[in-house]
């Protein structure tokens, strides 16, 4: 069980870095990447919305994704898996 768990949290970490990467280049509406991207935002919304209601931007930066991705990375360490995108 605790692998399913260690694997869903890091596949989650992988598609939180693909958002965080794409939301630097402009998506033209009707394209293919523009649907991967709002799938992206589908999948991660749900899990960085309640924590920009807490932490709002400072300035052009979105902290939240920031706060998201090391609670993930820390709830790794205390779930002692292996190591995944950061070691």
């Amino acid at each position: 069980m605790k692998e399913v768990v260690c694997a869903a949290l890091n596949v989650y970490l992988l598609i939180l870095l693909a958002r965080a990467i794409l939301s630097f280049f402009p998506v033209r509406p009707g394209t293919g990447l523009a649907t991967f991207t709002h799938v992206l935002a589908q999948l991660t919304e749900p899990v960085i919305a309640p924590v920009r209601r807490i932490i709002p931007p400072a300035g052009m930066f979105d902290l939240s994704f920031l706060v998201v991705f090391i609670g993930i990375e820390v709830l790794l360490r205390a779930l002692n898996c292996p190591a995944g995108i950061i070691p």
